[in-house]
């Protein structure tokens, strides 16, 4: 008996829908676990960035543009995802998802760990934000590749008119990821400002290497996917995946970019740029706005998983058209609320636009990219698609945001730039075909 053979009998090939229920709950909550820690590590990154990277790593320059600067290493992060997502595919669609989420979440790991031990510019100078910035890149790469894997065991291996809401339950990743991260930058607030910025943040990236551990361990008990299990015994594997991406389904990966971009910015703008803004320009105390994000992030733990059932039910493109409406409309409102400066209505605006700004389009998002691809250039075309968005959009938001306010001294411009971001992932959603409860293999 030939090994394709044997691949095609096992019971890990049947289709989802006969997938023994306790499999399909392990790869399930291993995957929101193991996406848990992922966005852990690369969101602490995005607190410390607002919180204390400019006064760290970047103090020679003016506080605004030690800022800015500081936001620019942050997405340099962003910047190599799509790098990460083009690696981690390609080696995904060809070996194996199993394999890449276990090495992606040791990458990431790794260089958040070093972050937590890195020697400040008073110490090493000019080399201080060099090696932050190169390990940023490390966390990158992890992200980019981490990400495609764990939706796709998950979306792979469940039945087709719920794809949906197993996606969505991958997502949940996201929230858990910030209520740690939150978390561990509360806890380490709770010193005084001195012992914070001489040694206290260190400790939610240091704290990150039990979480590593723990993900390992859930990861590598894994099977492999059963739609990846079929493309190998079919010996269909792609050579090349990216590159049939680029050149044969143009179209549907600029379409997954353009999904990802609205989406992307208002969450960056919320989770990172509003820190800055509300501490330094409104002189609010930073426990303001980090507890709307945290509460804000718990309410996603109840919507996330409800919109995939919505989604399920009245389809990815009806959702990702009013998310777009409501980024569209809410996006001066926002910053009119923020401007308040009262701590409730902070906290409310906040939880109003992670969850519909951002939460609709996430949750949706994990099914509707990867059922754009076939399965053999699944893991390329989703990570790809994503990444590119993130890149283009999350990355360089709280950049682009921080120099609009310095430029201008007003929030109007920032607005602006979310609308046109909104418009074009609406764009994009009208060119995206309908995948909900169809077949995806």
């Amino acid at each position: 008996m030939t090994v394709a053979a044997d691949i095609s009998q096992a019971p890990a090939l049947a289709a989802g829908e006969k997938l023994p229920d306790a499999e399909r709950r392990k790869i399930v909550w291993s995957s929101v676990i193991g996406t848990t820690v992922e966005w852990y590590d690369f969101l602490i990154y995005g607190t410390a960035a607002a919180l204390v990277f400019n006064k760290l790593f970047f103090p020679s320059f003016d506080p605004v543009v030690g800022t800015i600067a500081a936001f620019g290493s942050y997405a340099v992060g962003f910047v190599a995802r799509p790098l990460g997502g083009v690696i981690f595919g390609h080696f995904g669609d060809k070996l194996g998802r199993k394999a890449m989420l276990s090495l992606t979440l040791l990458i990431m790991g790794v260089g958040t760990f070093l972050i937590g031990l890195l020697p400040t510019y008073e110490q090493i100078g000019i080399w201080a934000p060099i090696l932050l910035v190169l390990l940023r890149l490390v966390q990158g790469l992890g992200i980019g590749g981490e990400w495609g894997g764990a939706v796709l065991m998950v979306v792979e291996s469940v039945p087709d008119r719920k794809r949906g809401f197993y996606g969505a339950l991958v997502q949940l990743g996201y929230p858990l990821g910030v209520i740690t991260s939150i978390g561990a930058f509360r806890m380490a607030g709770l010193m005084s400002d001195e012992d914070f910025l001489s040694w206290g943040w260190r400790i939610p990236f240091l704290a990150s290497a039990l979480l590593v551990v723990v993900g390992l361990f859930i990861r590598l008990r894994l099977h492999e996917s059963p739609a990846f299990q079929r493309v190998k015994a079919q010996n269909v594997v792609a050579k090349m995946p990216v590159i049939e991406i680029l050149t044969q389904h143009t179209r549907t990966f600029i379409t997954a970019v353009g999904l990802k971009v609205s989406e992307i910015a208002y969450v960056s703008i919320v989770t990172v740029f509003s820190i800055s803004y509300v501490t330094s320009k409104l002189g609010l105390p930073r426990s303001v706005i980090l507890n709307g994000i945290l509460i804000a992030a718990i309410i996603e733990l109840f919507t996330l998983p409800l919109f995939g059932m919505l989604a399920d039910r009245y389809g990815r493109r009806t959702m990702f058209i009013l998310a777009c409406v409501f980024s569209i409309g809410f996006a001066f409102p926002m910053f009119s609320l923020l401007n308040t400066g009262d701590p409730t209505i902070i906290t409310i605006t906040v939880a109003i636009a992670l969850s519909l700004g951002q939460g609709v389009m996430f949750a949706i998002g994990a099914a509707w990219m990867s059922e754009l691809f076939d399965a053999r250039l699944r893991y390329t075309g989703a990570s790809l698609g994503f990444q590119v968005g993130a890149a283009l959009s999350g990355g360089f938001t709280p950049l682009i945001a921080a120099a609009l306010l310095a430029w201008s001294g007003a929030t109007w411009p920032i607005s602006i730039y979310l609308i046109v971001l909104a418009l074009i992932t609406l764009s994009a959603t009208l060119m995206a075909p309908e995948t909900a409860g169809k077949k995806i293999d």
